[in-house]
């Protein structure tokens, strides 16, 4: 097999397992004809520095989904989050360290209620996350009526800083997104994410604990949540409970179809959920280099949601029980 045919058939493959490649390629090609700036430099780490943060939640949150399990609390826990590290870096006067554990901790204990009501009470992840949408947004609102910023230099490095090179944002992303990438694919508790949901009597007949893997996964996207709410209060130096996070939720899920893990739960990779999360920034930051309405860009934003239910049709690896 000579070398160009070789390649031809490594994008074929590429293009069946993942068919929103194609896709993202020709969007980026659309964008760069029209916009003639879409591929400089600074652009391409603008577009990585605002899905650094859909990122680092659309991989746990695959994980859970893949699990059978859903949590729509994300952007309620996100704006948490970032209020409570918010509060800590500038009123409290704590360091970086302190303002991010804090962030941690409220968030772990979001997903730590959830995990309770859905796993071991057996209620709803739809139900009760729905629920904890709104009770989180009401308890950083009651909490923290006013808008918080003047963080400090300290806590701005969250956001700021470069690590060879490279934004802290984007850095963590990566790092997220490479974990749970091995957790699936390396540790046997990853294995059992498939198992449950493909069959959670089977799974648990075959004696996989099918409550304490989702419970920890619950906690570990509510976190992860809470982290992505440090970011951006550190980026932006400001955060109100009002107005952070809204909708994240949404950008979040569609990101996470848009990569072809199954809604059902049993199916799905990180380098799918990759995709989606680099196929809406691509969307969003060319749209508005374009300058589409905002309207237009959320009824674009709804139409992939669309497409990426669709796309799941087509993609082999949306079997149940099927991984990359």
């Amino acid at each position: 097999m000579t070398t160009r045919r070789l390649f031809t058939e490594a994008g074929r493959a590429a293009a069946l397992r993942h068919p929103l490649l194609p896709v993202l390629l020709l969007l980026i090609l659309v964008f760069q004809a029209s916009t003639g700036s879409f591929l400089d430099p600074g652009n391409l780490r603008g577009i990585a520095l605002d899905a650094a943060a859909i990122a680092i939640v659309a991989a746990p949150l695959a994980v859970l989904i893949i699990s059978g399990y859903l949590d729509l609390s994300v952007g309620s826990t996100l704006a948490l989050g970032g209020l409570v590290a918010g509060w800590l870096a500038g009123e409290s006067q704590q360091p970086l360290p302190v303002a991010v554990l804090g962030a941690l901790a409220a968030g772990a204990a979001v997903g730590a209620l959830n995990a309770v009501l859905c796993c071991y009470a057996g209620l709803s992840s739809f139900i009760v996350t729905l629920g904890m949408l709104t009770a989180v947004r009401g308890l950083g609102q009651q909490l923290f009526p006013l808008p918080l910023s003047d963080f400090g230099t300290g806590f701005a490095w969250l956001g700021g800083a470069r690590l060879a090179g490279v934004a802290a944002p984007v850095v963590l992303a990566a790092a997220v997104l490479l974990a749970a990438a091995a957790f699936l694919a390396l540790v046997p508790a990853g294995r059992h994410v498939f198992a449950i949901g493909v069959n959670r009597e089977a799974a648990y007949l075959s004696g996989i604990n099918i409550r304490r893997i989702p419970a920890a996964l619950f906690v570990i996207t509510a976190a992860a949540a809470a982290l992505a709410g440090a970011i951006k209060a550190s980026v932006l130096d400001s955060v109100a409970s009002g107005t952070s996070g809204l909708g994240f939720e949404l950008t979040v899920l569609t990101a996470v179809l848009l990569g072809g893990v199954a809604l059902t739960g049993g199916a799905g990779s990180i380098l799918g959920v990759l995709l989606g999360v680099l196929f809406l920034g691509t969307l969003q930051n060319g749209l508005t280099l374009l300058s589409v309405p905002t309207f237009w860009q959320l009824i674009a934003q709804g139409l992939a949601l669309i497409v990426g239910a669709g796309l799941a049709h087509l993609t082999p690896h949306s079997t149940k029980g099927a991984r990359p």
